[in-house]
């Protein structure tokens, strides 16, 4: 498949501007929504297999996420994905 060709001083369109917009605003709002759980659980106490569990969740998503993403990119370069 053939990519259209760009120019590298193209705007980006009113769609595109509004987009970034309603993007931007659910970033806001999770973010605002995030804050606002982590200080209403100022008084839970976590032990320590609990910080350990935490972050190896976070570990291995970010793992799985980082590798699913390195095949896509992969099998994309190696025409793998006809």
């Amino acid at each position: 498949m053939n990519a259209p060709e760009k120019d590298p001083n193209t705007r980006l369109s009113p769609a595109g501007w509004i987009a970034l917009a309603v993007l931007l605003g659910f970033f806001i709002v999770s973010l605002w929504y995030a804050v606002k759980v982590w200080t209403s659980m100022a008084g839970v106490q976590m032990s320590g297999w609990g910080w350990l569990f935490l972050v190896l969740g976070i570990v291995v998503t970010i793992g799985l996420g980082a590798g699913l993403m390195a095949l896509v990119f992969y099998s994309s370069r190696h025409d793998m994905d006809q």
